[in-house]
């Protein structure tokens, strides 16, 4: 099974036991690691967060899933964990929860003569972000043109970003 047909089977399983332990999957991450593979899913709670618990309980749960279901040849380190502070924004429900605060953003293709963005998310609407970007201005990308996204934790100023809320 390649890298792509993994994940999304260990989605398939995850999402489902998620949603029934009341959690949102944010995302499934498979990486080879050092000559063993790690299969990490993000969960949270929207807008409290996810507790340790629930996150040893869905683990579990879900290694049992796993290997039940053949999911995830040979061998692997199952790794279930929040988002964190700089959390990845996937899906356009993501993005939504955090306008009004920085973010960092990479395209596949260059705009503007670039592919690297760093500012605030003004707006989504119909799968399209507005960033400012102090360096850019407006910049509007279409969720399907972004290679990696994530919110960018302000530490310095309380209030923004919001660790349990994407």
């Amino acid at each position: 099974m390649d890298r792509a047909a993994v994940t999304q089977r260990v989605w398939e399983l995850a999402e489902p036991l998620a949603m029934s332990a009341g959690l949102e999957l944010v995302d499934v991450q498979y990486h080879p690691e050092g000559g063993r593979v790690i299969v990490r899913v993000l969960l949270d709670r929207v807008p409290n967060g996810v507790t340790l618990d629930e996150l040893a309980r869905v683990s579990r749960e879900l290694g049992d899933l796993l290997d039940a279901h053949d999911a995830v040849s040979g061998r692997y380190q199952l790794e279930c964990s929040s988002p964190g502070l700089n959390r990845p924004l996937l899906r356009e429900v993501h993005y939504q929860r955090v306008v009004g605060q920085r973010v960092s953003l990479r395209t596949h293709e260059q705009i503007g003569g670039r592919r690297q963005f760093h500012g605030v998310l003004e707006a989504v609407q119909d799968g399209v972000v507005s960033l400012r970007d102090p360096d850019a201005g407006l910049v509007q990308v279409a969720i399907a043109a972004v290679e990696k996204a994530n919110l960018e934790y302000d530490f310095g100023r309380p209030g923004s970003g919001r660790a349990t809320h994407a």
